[in-house]
C-alpha cells in the first residue's frame, strides 16, 4: 500500500536495480486505488469468523492482513498457495479473496506423504464438507500443467523457499521459479516469505535462506526483484540457531519478497 509521507502524497517502492528500492510519486487515482482494495482485503480478513481459533492465534506471528496488503494481493484475486501444507495460507487467501476469487492449495506428493501423512490429513480436515468453497485442490507438482498457464494473478510461498533451494540445488529451483514464472499472468506477482539466514554459510540444516540468493534466482528466472519488507523481522534472531529451535520458534527473523512477472517479455 502507498506510504503517506507527511503532506508529500503517496509515493511507492520502485525497484532501481535489485535489491536497491527508490520511492516514486503515485497518482491521485491509483492511491484511491489501493486504498479501496486493502479496506477490501482487511474487510475479508475481519469477517473470516470460521477460521479457528487456533489458526487465529497464529495470526499476530505471522500478521497476514498486512503481509498480503504488502504483497498487493486484491479481492477477486485468482491466487495459488505454493506447497500449501496444512492450509493455513490457503484459509486466509481464501477469505481474503472472496467469493469473486479463487485460490488453489497446491501441494507436490512429497509434502502430502511427509510425517506420516500429517499435512494431507490437516488439508482434508479444512477443505471438509466445502466449507472453503473457492479453494481447489491440486496434489501436483506446479509444473504438472494442473493449473493453466498465464491464469494466476497471485502467488505465494510461505517458509517453503528454503527447502526448495537448500534440499534440491539451483537446477531444481529453476525449474520451481519457471514453473511459478508460467502460470502467474504478466504483472502477476509472487510472494516469498522465508526465516532469514546468514550469508556465506550452509543454512540447510537450521531451515534458513541467505534473502540474496533468493534475489538472485528470482532475477534468474525473469522475475523483477520489486520490494522486500521486515514486517516480520526480529532482530533479537541472529540467524545461527535452528528454526524449531524452542528458544524462537514461531518468532524467527523473516524476509518477505515481492516479485512480479513482467507485463511484456
Amino acid at each position: 500500500m502507498p506510504r503517506r509521507l507527511g503532506n508529500l502524497g503517496s509515493y511507492r517502492l520502485t525497484p532501481k536495480s535489485p535489491g536497491d528500492y527508490i520511492m516514486v510519486k503515485t497518482t491521485r487515482s491509483s492511491s484511491f486505488y489501493l486504498a479501496a482494495a486493502c479496506l477490501l482485503l482487511a474487510a475479508g480478513m475481519a469477517s473470516a469468523s470460521e477460521r479457528s481459533d487456533a489458526d487465529k492465534a497464529r495470526d499476530a506471528q505471522r500478521k497476514p492482513t498486512e503481509v498480503l496488503e504488502f504483497l498487493g494481493l486484491k479481492p477477486g484475486d485468482t491466487v495459488v498457495d505454493i506447497w500449501a501444507a496444512g492450509g493455513w495460507y490457503t484459509e486466509v487467501l481464501s477469505n481474503a479473496v472472496g467469493d469473486d476469487g479463487h485460490v488453489y492449495s497446491q501441494n507436490p506428493p512429497n509434502v502430502l506423504q511427509y510425517g506420516d501423512g500429517k499435512y494431507d490429513k490437516a488439508l482434508t480436515a479444512r477443505l471438509a464438507d466445502g466449507r472453503l468453497g473457492n479453494v481447489e485442490r491440486t496434489d501436483e507438482p506446479l509444473a504438472s500443467g494442473s493449473i493453466a498457464p498465464n491464469s494466476i494473478d497471485f502467488a505465494i510461498t510461505a517458509l517453503n523457499f528454503h527447502d526448495v533451494y537448500n534440499g534440491s540445488g539451483t537446477e531444481a529451483t529453476a525449474d520451481f521459479m519457471a514453473a511459478v514464472y508460467a502460470v502467474l499472468k504478466p504483472g502477476g506477482i509472487f510472494g516469498i516469505i522465508d526465516h532469514v539466514g546468514n550469508a556465506d554459510v550452509d543454512n540447510t540444516d537450521i531451515h534458513r535462506i541467505d534473502p540474496e540468493l533468493a534475489k538472485a534466482a528470482a532475477v534468474k528466472a525473469g522475475f523483477v526483484v520489486e520490494a522486500q519488507s521486515d514486517l516480520l523481522a526480529h532482530p533479537d534472531d541472529d540467524h545461527t540457531k535452528m528454526v524449531f529451535d524452542p528458544s524462537l520458534r514461531g518468532e524467527t527473523d523473516r524476509f518477505i519478497l515481492r516479485l512480479r512477472k513482467p507485463e511484456s517479455e
